[in-house]
């Protein structure tokens, strides 16, 4: 295992820290998680397993916690203190993720423990970071996500929004995590322990962004369009079929012709106001109602193998039982089997299949505090830098690390946005013929005379801090300079479809002959062996395939997408993690490796919980819109201010109910309510909610926040992507850097959601226009001649400007070198 003998110890209770400390343990580390005597509250939280001595624990620790180990700590206890400090100093990395005045009753202090402790590597996991004003509040995963702008977008158009009730933000904090503390275990050799701050809100930004960025270039926040629609695409949905749910994504022109012949409604498919998938949107009921029907003509299998055989983005989605038994899932060893207590059950695998040293299966969930507190392996032996390293004290942890970003759109170049933030030097290669599709796919004449784009909101998002250079991929010459790159780099990222890259002499096996070392990552969107491999798919596709629309929305409803592109960032943040691994098991071993990752198995730990519910109580409890199982009241209430003002409330605890009750309760009926316990709230649910309502109406979102949250309340407003460039914490944090662009001018960028030391990593350069880089990649890094520079750019094999369509038919015909 390639993080065998790595020590990491785990304190708190935030669901994305024990993420972060399962991932370690999927490859091999030794991780001891330090709970109360309480245990951790999601031993408590639905969905339940019965274990067979008549007890229950909850489906979502089994799945955080597989493979750990747990002791467990009484803060009161002096002698138990001072031997976790111990473990702390004899320890690899520490994540924490206790609150200031836990770490205050455990006398823990970061400084100190990294002056003890000089290589050691620590992640402090927060809901909202260091610093800010909502530094203090309390929160859970949907507070999390409704303050992040991710659930601002999902519902009717009238409200309220109906997102997923939990677990999915914790799921992008605790990846987030692991990356920060894998690139701090690469670098702690060379440079010393790190100090990382993640805050989970800010990681689940990475999930907003793409709504941020349009929003801002159109000046102006954008509305809830309803259930299963985002801007910019329609048709995009799920459909019901004669049997099944059937995914349906149409982007594109082509598309939507084809879309229109299969349907029989050929005329909507030659009406030039519906070729623009935007327009489409904008008519998006009359559209419907003219095609929705025909789907229920045949099964939703039918309806896939139709559409496969057109390349047109369909899936079927399948509910948590058929997720289960999926033939192509089954021959992936997609599940693992849970041993929890007496009981077995199945969970999703961890998706970062390296093919050298793939992560763990099969495991057992930890019983409270039957583990001693104290370390089981021997500490991890240091290794020499290699002399490839030439980082000193103050780098970023990857400076030295060199790139090639063969990666287009989301998903690939989100990976790369992160490797280029932690200190990676990333080369993207674009083609004037075909540059970058989030550039855009416009051929307009007017969109290559005036460098339309040039202007891309998306591009710009995913592309910061990288050089940018163009080269031709069709010609010897283009494909000669991709290999001189990859000669002298540590990584290759690609998500080109299948088979082109084996065409071009540029698949792994090429590329390990040049450089035995390289580690080469390929993000297909179904595995690349199976039978879906030739599946036309975008993020949405990937959401709608991995069944996490069936468990959510209102039971009334068609199961319902959480995003336009669930798929892309996700798997971005997946595809960074297995790199890393890699990374530091060829700083150790000398070997490179490929990792072929499934971008739809990354979405997979999104739907663990009721995969589990399902394999060990044959059910998942009905879909109920944004109500949670385990906290009530939860929901989100009308403010003031606005047609479309929104407050997430959540009560996960009695103090906090009876908190609640005092405040927004009339003192008539504040005794009989206060004494409510859990179950008897679920059944008075309805009233209750309306006496919240009542309360948060004549508030604005803000002012509801504030005051609920210093009572310790769980509430959070439910933000506008648009809104968050004026959020006050995010402001105060100087999350937005204002970056300079030659065709935009100033223009806003996120800030990586992991600080060190408590402060943000640089935007250090804007993102690359077309070619801009050429000169600085070909004439230095490369050391070409500026005679053979002048050759290949009078080739056109490079260049700056995107060419249109009757132009790259031309050059074809005459071909090139």
């Amino acid at each position: 295992m390639p993080l065998t003998a790595l020590r990491v110890l785990e304190l708190g209770a935030i669901p994305a820290a024990s993420y972060c400390g399962r991932l370690f343990a999927d490859f091999g580390a030794d991780v001891l998680k330090i709970e109360s005597p309480d245990g951790d509250p999601a031993r408590r939280q639905a969905p339940l397993v019965s274990l067979h001595d008549g007890s229950q624990e909850g489906a979502y620790f089994g799945y955080l916690n597989v493979r750990k180990r747990s002791a467990v700590l009484n803060p009161e206890c002096e002698v138990s203190c001072k031997k976790v400090l111990e473990l702390v100093e004899q320890a690899d990395v520490l994540i924490d993720s206790l609150t200031v005045e836990e770490k205050l009753a455990l006398g823990l202090d970061h400084e100190q423990l990294i002056q003890a402790n000089p290589n050691l590597v620590i992640v402090a996991v927060s809901w909202f970071g260091d610093t800010g004003p909502y530094r203090d509040y309390v929160a859970n995963d949907a507070v999390c996500r409704a303050l992040a702008g991710v659930s601002h977008a999902i519902g009717p158009v009238e409200g309220p929004p109906v997102p997923l009730p939990d677990y999915q933000g914790s799921i992008v904090g605790g990846v987030t995590a692991f990356m920060a503390a894998m690139a701090g275990v690469a670098s702690s050799e060379q440079l010393g322990g790190r100090r990382f701050e993640v805050s989970v809100l800010e990681a689940n930004l990475a999930i907003a962004d793409y709504n941020v960025a349009p929003s801002w270039f159109a000046g102006g926040r954008d509305q809830r369009r309803g259930v299963n629609r985002f801007l910019p695409n329609f048709p995009m949905g799920i459909y019901g079929c004669k049997s099944g749910w059937i995914g349906v994504t149409v982007v594109t022109p082509v598309q939507w012709k084809t879309f229109c012949r299969i349907l029989g409604v050929e005329d909507l498919g030659a009406d030039p106001a519906f070729a623009v998938n935007r327009d489409r949107l904008k008519n998006a009921d009359t559209l419907e109602e003219r095609f929705k029907h025909k789907f229920l003509e045949k099964t939703a299998q039918e309806w896939f193998e139709i559409a496969l055989d057109l390349m047109l983005p369909f899936v079927v989605v399948p509910d948590m039982q058929a997720l289960l038994v999926d033939q192509e899932h089954r021959r992936r060893g997609v599940f693992e089997t849970l041993t929890h207590g007496a009981r077995e059950y199945e969970a999703p695998r961890s998706p970062m299949r390296l093919s050298l040293t793939p992560p763990r299966s099969g495991g057992t969930v930890p019983r409270l505090g039957s583990a001693e507190i104290h370390w089981s392996s021997q500490r991890r032996a240091s290794q020499l830098p290699s002399a490839k390293s030439a980082a000193s004290p103050g780098d970023l942890p990857l400076k030295g690390v060199l790139v090639v970003d063969l990666s287009m759109g989301w998903a690939g170049p989100h990976a790369a946005r992160h490797l280029a933030d932690l200190g990676a030097e990333v080369i993207k290669i674009e083609a004037c013929q075909y540059p970058d599709w989030w550039r855009g796919v416009d051929n307009r004449p007017i969109v290559f005379e005036q460098k339309l784009y040039e202007k891309s909101p998306f591009f710009m998002l995913q592309n910061r801090n990288k050089l940018g250079i163009t080269l031709d991929l069709t010609t010897v010459d283009g494909v000669n300079i991709v290999k001189q790159l990859v000669a002298r780099a540590d990584i290759v990222i690609e998500n080109y479809s299948s088979g082109v890259l084996p065409k071009l002499g540029l698949d792994y096996g090429s590329l390990k002959q040049i450089n035995p070392e390289i580690i080469m990552v390929s993000m297909p969107a179904f595995a690349a062996d199976g039978p879906l491999s030739e599946c036309r798919a975008y993020g949405s596709t990937l959401e709608q395939a991995s069944g996490l629309p069936t468990v959510s929305g209102s039971a009334q409803s068609p199961p319902a997408m959480n995003h336009i592109a669930y798929g892309d960032p996700i798997g971005g943040l997946n595809a960074v993690s297995t790199l890393l691994v890699a990374l530091d098991h060829r700083r150790r071993t000398g070997l490179g490796q490929v990792i072929n990752l499934s971008q739809v198995e990354c979405m997979l730990p999104m739907v663990a919980p009721w995969v589990i519910e399902q394999s060990a109580n044959q059910r998942v409890q009905p879909r109920a819109g944004s109500k949670h199982q385990a906290f009530s009241p939860h929901g989100y209430f009308k403010c003031s201010g606005g047609d479309d003002e929104w407050l997430m409330v959540s009560v996960t605890t009695q103090e906090q109910w009876l908190s609640l009750c005092e405040e927004v309760l009339p003192s008539k009926i504040q005794t009989e309510f206060s004494r409510m316990d859990l179950s008897q709230r679920r059944i008075h649910e309805s009233p209750i909610e309306q006496y919240v309502q009542a309360w948060t109406v004549n508030r604005t979102p803000d002012e509801a926040m504030t005051i609920l949250q210093s009572k310790k309340i769980p509430a959070g407003v439910v933000r506008a992507p648009f809104d968050l460039l004026k959020d006050p914490h995010l402001c105060a944090r100087e999350y937005w850097s204002w970056i300079e662009h030659p065709f935009i001018g100033s223009h806003p960028q996120p800030a990586a959601a992991y600080r060190e030391n408590g402060v943000r990593y640089p935007v250090r350069s804007h993102p690359p226009t077309l070619g801009q880089h050429n000169e600085q990649v070909l004439l230095g890094l490369l050391n070409f001649s500026q005679l053979e520079f002048d050759r290949l750019l009078a080739a056109g094999i490079i260049g700056t400007a995107a060419l249109p369509p009757h132009l790259r038919k031309a050059r074809a015909a005459v071909g090139a070198n």
